[in-house]
């Protein structure tokens, strides 16, 4: 299929999805972005808050995009800085944070970026309130769990905290150069303001507003709102932004985002899940050669670097709750887009 029929009818199945969903009640609406090379095409169905049909769902308005912080924040910065000799992929990270040895001293990056750092995945950041140990010390402190496969948050959170302290800088303003490189005006850490262009999330406390303009997440709230595994702000032109800067970084173009042979490694199945998926570093990867990742407040995004095509999914499908009625649906539907 021509690129073009493939943007216009990929475009036209998400469409009818989310439509299906707004009108089921399942979630307010949601946006979309598909392209591939120069072409993009964006989709917007219903609103940001139930109930209030004036406050419309677009390309412009900016949602949490939760897990997608991952890669779209703290894996480009982990390329950068080991391209510029900052960090070590397979360096144990306690010998960047003083005060060791610690339990977990010998946890890499490379392990952080495959889940597979056996850090502690029980543990709340709660734990940590009101005590004065640094937050990766802390992290660094608690006992290893047992060797394998886990997908866990406080490894990116270990590994931002980190890139802060190699780089000298918070998370948000390492990365604002960055971003801003790849065209991504409307991206960043919140809080933002409250406004009809920016998505709320969730309704935590019956009678209560929802959380608007600020993290979802609630470890990344106890971090300011700055986290390497939630915390970003972003928009689905920002987000096809994103796609097509690092689809150029792998077809190593000069000038491009992160180098080449980092963007290959991470979509080189490292670690095996199940029959049909691997992990690699920070993206999924499966069979056919699509990689994507996916964030908790209703968010993925979706690349195939054998095409160049993308899609892009910002949804809020938490403010009706945790359940997120359809969204598996609306997730298979944008993957199996690229079967066609």
């Amino acid at each position: 299929m021509h690129d073009g029929d493939w943007v216009a009818e990929t475009a036209t199945d998400i469409r009818g999805v989310l439509k299906v969903m707004v009108d089921a009640g399942w979630l307010p609406g949601g946006t979309a972005v598909v392209g591939t090379g120069s072409m993009w095409e964006f989709v917007a169905v219903g609103g940001i808050v139930g109930g209030r049909g004036d406050l419309l769902s677009g390309p412009d308005v900016r949602y949490d995009v939760a897990s997608l912080t991952k890669v779209m924040a703290t894996w480009p910065l982990a390329g950068r800085a080991a391209r510029e000799g900052l960090l070590g992929l397979d360096e144990p990270l306690g010998r960047y944070v003083p005060g060791g040895p610690y339990p977990g001293g010998e946890v890499t990056a490379r392990q952080i970026l495959t889940h597979t750092s056996r850090l502690n995945p029980v543990s709340w950041l709660e734990t940590y309130v009101g005590t004065e140990q640094d937050l990766a010390e802390a992290i660094l402190s608690e006992p290893l769990d047992e060797e394998g496969y886990r997908y866990i948050d406080r490894g990116f959170i270990l590994l931002g905290l980190v890139l802060e302290r190699l780089l000298g800088l918070t998370l948000d303003a390492a990365m604002h150069d960055l971003w801003r490189e790849a065209g991504m005006s409307a991206t960043g850490y919140g809080p933002i303001p409250r406004s009809p262009a920016v998505a709320p999330t969730e309704r935590r406390i019956p009678g209560a507003g929802p959380a608007w303009g600020v993290v979802h997440d609630e470890a990344a709230a106890l971090m300011g709102g700055i986290a390497g595994h939630a915390g970003l702000f972003s928009t689905a032109i920002d987000v096809g932004a994103f796609a097509r800067e690092v689809l150029r970084s792998a077809e190593g173009e000069e000038g491009t985002l992160l180098p080449a042979e980092y963007v290959h490694e991470s979509w080189r199945p490292a670690v095996r899940l199940d029959d049909r998926l691997s992990r690699g570093l920070a993206w999924l990867v499966d069979d056919e050669g699509v990689v994507y990742h996916h964030g908790y407040t209703g968010t993925s995004l979706f690349l195939q670097p054998t095409t160049g095509r993308y899609v892009g999914l910002l949804t809020n499908s938490v403010h009706y709750g945790r359940r997120r009625t359809g969204l598996s649906d609306l997730r298979a539907a944008a993957r199996a887009c690229f079967s066609t």
